[in-house]
């Protein structure tokens, strides 16, 4: 399901880009991008109210290849700060960066199965109980 308007589908075409500086510009999105390839629009959203920024902009280039190679760098660093950037029709997906070493143990893993939580009060406490069914 593309996303069709002014430049076609462009499912494949069009770059989120989050984390921006307030300050940004698309003129800015525009010069750090074009170096990958031709750009049809730049644009940075912003409030329609206040007129500031919310942070996040979209690049819409003309060929998919060209916007799957800007996105190979997924945390470019634009304006002085590091964003975070994939296909538009994926989603604002956030990459996280991990702020513990490499050598740190990784946080467990949720089993398959269904889990219910129930939660009740007595006595003005409460409790949780979970069940899991696997």
């Amino acid at each position: 399901m593309g996303s069709m308007g002014q430049f076609g589908d462009t499912t494949l075409t069009k770059v989120f880009i989050g984390g921006l500086a307030w300050e940004t510009q698309k003129e800015t999105l525009r010069v750090h991008f074009e170096k990958y390839g031709e750009i049809l629009e730049a644009v940075i959203i912003s409030d329609k109210i206040t007129g500031r920024s919310k942070g996040y902009g979209f690049v819409t280039f003309k060929e998919a290849e060209v916007a799957k190679k800007a996105c190979e760098d997924a945390t470019p660093v634009i304006n002085g700060r590091r964003a975070n950037c994939n296909l538009a029709s994926l989603g604002a997906r956030r990459v996280r960066t991990s702020p513990t070493p490499n050598n740190a143990p990784s946080p467990p893993q949720p089993q398959p199965g269904i889990y219910i939580f129930i939660h009740m009060h007595k006595y003005n406490r409460s409790l949780i109980d979970v069940l899991y069914f696997p």
